[in-house]
C-alpha cells in the first residue's frame, strides 16, 4: 500500500509515446521529480513524495521503457533530447510554467538538457549521483577490468553481465546483480528487493533500445560547456560509496555548476532510497531557498509559565495497545499531575482516546494509515506479518518524517512511543534528529521466521534483528528507556538468528522490565454473577464470547465460530454468544444464528471477556492476557504466517499455562464445537493459570516519571 495516493494522474502523448505522471499536493512552488534510467520507474521517489507534498506541488513521471508509460522498440526513442523533451511535455500538460526539477544518476543528464535549452522554466536542480561523460569514467571497483558490450564474452562474473548478450539471456540476472551495486549499504535488503522488483517491470529487448540510443552529450567538453551554461541554483547529493558512479564525478560536477554539495559518507549509489530523512531535509531546504514559503506564526513560552507536555505515540496496529498506554498514562497522571499529554496516533485507535477525553495532536489526522495498510496484507486468517511490516517503509518514512516536524512546531519535555516502530528506526538512522528524553515499550522484541519452507523470510528477519542490534548498541543512548512489558522469561528462548545473540539474553541487557500491563485489576472482576448482572447475561446460561482484535484477518475466524456455535447449540441449546467483530468488520456481514448476538466494536470489552464461561479468540497479545488475568478458559487461534502470533504469544501464553491452541487450517466446524463443548465442561473447576504480576501500569509509570524527573 502507498503512502499517498496521487492527487491527479494522467498520460501525455510526446511524439507517439505515451508518459505517464502524477501530480502529489498543492503547494505553491512545483518540484518535477524526474525519471532515471528505464531500469526503473518513478516509484524511486516514493520516500520523497508523500513528505515533499505535505508543501509543495510534486509532480512525478515514469520514464519511456518502464511503469506505466510505453516501451517504444526504436533507439531513437530513448535518445537524451527524447527524455529531455518528455519534462516539456508533462509541464505542459499539468499547466506547470516552471518547476524545480530533481534528477537522480542520468536524470541529471535530461534536466541539464532542458535546463539549458529553456532556463525560464527551472527554477532549481537537485542532481543525486549525477552521470556526464566527464572522467573518471568508472568507479574504482569497475575500472580495474572492462568489458565489451557487444562482445560474446567466456564469463558472466561481476560486470561482464553489463552485456548484450546476458542481457538477452538471464535479464534478472542482469539486474539482480546492478541493484546489487546500488544498494551496497549494509542491510540495505529493502531498497534492494525494491530496485529488482522495478528492474523486472522492463526486459531485455526495451534496455537494448535505449543502450543503442544515439548520445546527444557525446564527450567532456559538451558536458563542461552544459554544466558552466547552467543559470539557475544546483544541489548535488552523492554517496562517497558509489559503484555506479565515481563520487569524484559528483564533486566535479558540482564545481562545474556553482553548486552546493552534500556527501553522503558512506552512502552507495541511491541515498534518496536508502538515507531519506537527510536527503528530503536538503532538498526541502534547497527549495525553501528558491521560493519561500509562507511564514509560520510561531509561538514561544516562557519557562516559568510552561506547562510539562508529554507525546506519546500510541500504535494503531490493534486495540490492545492503546488500552495499556491509557492505564500506563493515568498511572503516570497520578504521580506528575501537571503533566499535559499529546496523543500522536491514528484510527481507530484516535476513537477510543477521544471517548476518554484525551488529546490527540491535530496533525495526527495527516498520518498515512498503518492500520489499513495491514488490512489490505490480511485474508483467510493468514497475515504475512513480517513481509508486510517491511512493505510499509514508505509509510514508516511519511509517518516519522511527519513526527518530525511537529515536534520542532511544540516543544515536548519527552516522548513515549508503544512499539513506535518507524520513529525508532529512523531515530536511529539519524540520531541528530533526536531533541527530546524518548522511552520506547514493546511487548514483543524482534522478528522471527514463520514459514520454514521460505528461506528468505529467515534471512531477512536475521537481517532486520541484527540491524535493530547494531544500532541500539552503536547508539545506547537515544533511547533514554527501553521498557519490555512483562518479564523476560515471557520472551521465547531462541536467538535472533545464526551468529546473532539470544532474545532473553541480550533483552535483559539493553530493556527494563515491568510487568504485563492489564487495562484493569483482575480482582475487581471475580464476581462473575454480579458482572453478569450488571452487562445483563443471564446468570445460568453458558456465555461464549468470540472476538478477534477488530481487524479484517478475523472475519474467516467468525465465520468458522458462527458454523460450530450453531452446532453447539444444537447439543446445548441455551448456550449463548456474545460475536465481536470489532471497528473494521460489519457484523451484519455474518450469519445470523439463534442465541447469538452480533457487535461491532464493544468499549471494554475485557469485562465481557472477564464473565464469560468460555472465549473464542484470534492469537492477539492483548485479549488473550485478558483472559489470562481474568482467569478465564479459552480457544486461540494464531494468524497463519504472523511471527508474533506464532512465536512470542504462543510462548507467552504457555508461560501462563494459557489456553487451547488450535490451528485454523486444520480445524471444522465441528472440530471447534466438539472444543468449546470440552472447554465449558471444564469452566466451573478453574483453568489453574499462573497469575499475572500486579502493579505493571504503576512499575511503568514510576520509571517514566523518574525519567521526566531527572532522577
Amino acid at each position: 500500500m502507498r503512502a499517498r495516493l496521487p492527487d491527479e494522474s494522467g498520460y501525455v502523448v510526446n511524439s507517439g509515446v505515451r508518459i505517464h505522471y502524477e501530480v502529489h499536493g498543492t503547494g505553491q512552488q512545483t518540484l518535477l521529480l524526474l525519471p532515471t534510467w528505464a531500469i526503473v520507474d518513478s516509484r524511486h521517489w516514493k520516500m520523497q513524495v508523500p513528505f515533499l507534498a505535505r508543501n509543495y506541488r510534486v509532480i512525478t513521471f515514469d520514464p519511456r521503457g518502464n511503469g506505466r508509460s510505453d516501451r517504444p522498440r526504436d533507439p531513437a526513442a530513448y535518445a537524451e533530447t527524447a527524455f529531455a523533451s518528455d519534462i516539456r511535455a508533462v509541464l505542459d500538460a499539468t499547466g506547470t510554467e516552471r518547476a524545480m526539477l530533481a534528477g537522480f544518476c542520468t536524470g541529471f543528464t535530461w534536466a541539464l538538457l532542458f535546463a539549458t535549452a529553456e532556463p525560464q522554466r527551472v527554477t532549481g536542480i537537485v542532481a543525486i549521483a549525477p552521470t556526464l561523460p566527464i572522467p573518471p569514467v568508472d568507479p574504482w571497483e569497475r575500472s580495474e577490468i572492462s568489458f565489451d558490450f557487444d562482445a560474446i564474452l567466456d564469463t558472466t562474473e561481476g560486470w561482464a553481465k553489463e552485456n548484450r548478450h546476458y542481457w538477452r539471456r538471464d535479464w534478472q540476472g542482469y539486474v539482480e546483480f546492478f541493484m546489487s551495486q546500488i544498494a551496497t549499504e549494509p542491510h540495505s535488503t529493502k531498497p534492494y528487493d525494491d530496485l529488482v522488483e522495478w528492474g523486472m517491470q522492463t526486459d531485455a529487448d526495451t534496455m537494448l533500445c535505449d543502450a543503442d540510443a544515439p548520445r546527444q552529450i557525446a564527450d567532456e567538453a559538451e558536458a563542461t560547456r552544459l554544466c558552466r551554461s547552467l543559470t539557475c541554483p544546483v544541489l548535488v547529493i552523492g554517496g562517497d560509496q558509489d559503484k555506479i558512479v565515481p563520487p569524484e564525478r559528483a564533486r566535479r560536477i558540482a564545481e562545474l555548476t556553482s553548486a552546493e554539495l552534500l556527501v553522503i559518507e558512506g552512502g552507495g549509489h541511491a541515498p534518496h532510497v536508502r538515507y531519506p530523512v537527510a536527503v528530503n531535509h536538503a532538498i526541502r531546504d534547497f527549495a525553501d531557498g528558491l521560493v519561500p514559503r509562507p511564514r509560520k506564526q510561531a509561538r514561544w513560552q516562557a519557562t516559568d509559565s510552561r506547562r510539562r507536555r508529554a507525546l506519546w505515540i500510541s500504535s494503531p496496529i490493534g486495540l490492545g495497545h492503546v488500552q495499556r498506554d491509557l492505564a500506563i498514562a493515568r498511572a503516570v497522571r497520578k504521580r506528575m499531575p501537571d503533566l499535559e499529554i499529546h496523543w500522536w496516533a491514528q484510527p481507530p485507535v484516535t476513537d477510543v482516546l477521544a471517548g476518554a477525553g484525551e488529546i490527540i495532536h491535530p496533525a495526527s489526522s495527516e498520518m498515512a494509515s498503518e492500520s489499513a495498510h495491514w488490512e489490505s496484507e490480511a485474508r483467510d486468517h493468514d497475515l504475512p506479518a513480517f513481509y508486510a511490516f517491511r512493505r510499509m517503509d514508505e509509510i514508516f518514512c511519511a509517518n516519522y518524517l511527519l513526527f518530525d516536524d511537529i515536534v520542532r512546531d511544540t516543544s515536548y519535555d519527552l516522548w513515549v512511543g508503544d512499539e513506535c516502530w518507524e520513529i525508532d528506526y529512523f531515530l536511529h538512522e539519524n540520531p541528530e534528529r533526536k531533541i527530546a528524553p524518548y522511552v520506547f515499550m514493546t511487548d514483543v522484541i524482534g522478528f522471527l521466521p514463520t514459514d520454514p519452507g521460505d528461506s528468505r523470510e529467515a534471512e531477512l528477519c536475521t537481517d532486520y534483528n541484527a540491524d535493530s542490534i547494531e544500532k541500539r548498541e552503536r547508539f545506547p543512548q537515544l533511547r533514554d528507556l527501553s521498557m519490555f512489558i512483562g518479564s523476560f522469561e515471557e520472551l521465547p528462548d531462541r536467538s535472533f538468528g545464526p551468529g546473532l545473540p539470544g532474545i532473553r539474553s541480550w533483552s535483559r541487557r539493553w530493556f527494563s522490565s515491568v510487568p504485563y500491563v492489564l487495562p484493569f485489576s483482575p480482582g475487581a472482576y471475580r464476581d462473575r454473577a454480579r458482572l453478569r448482572r450488571r452487562l445483563g447475561y443471564p446468570e445460568d446460561q453458558p456465555l461464549l464470547v468470540a472476538a478477534v482484535g477488530g481487524t479484517t484477518a478475523g472475519a474467516s475466524l467468525l465465520e468458522l465460530t458462527c458454523d460450530a456455535f450453531a452446532r453447539l447449540r444444537k447439543q446445548l441449546p441455551e448456550a449463548r454468544m456474545l460475536l465481536v467483530t470489532g471497528p473494521r468488520l460489519d457484523p451484519r456481514l455474518l450469519p445470523d444464528t439463534e442465541g447469538m448476538d452480533k457487535r461491532g466494536y464493544v468499549p471494554d470489552l475485557f469485562e465481557h471477556l472477564a464473565c464469560a464461561d468460555v472465549a473464542v479468540v484470534q492469537g492477539g497479545l492483548s485479549t488473550t492476557m485478558e483472559l489470562v488475568g481474568a482467569g478465564r478458559p479459552f480457544i486461540y487461534f494464531p494468524l497463519r504466517r504472523h511471527w508474533e502470533q506464532q512465536h512470542f504469544v504462543t510462548h507467552r501464553l504457555s508461560h501462563y499455562r494459557a489456553g487451547l491452541r488450535m490451528d485454523y487450517a486444520m480445524t471444522t466446524a465441528e472440530d471447534l464445537a466438539t472444543a468449546m463443548r470440552t472447554a465449558l465442561a471444564q469452566a466451573s473447576t478453574g483453568p489453574g493459570y499462573r497469575p499475572v504480576p500486579p502493579g505493571g501500569a504503576s512499575r511503568a509509570a514510576a520509571q517514566i516519571t523518574a525519567l521526566l524527573a531527572g532522577r
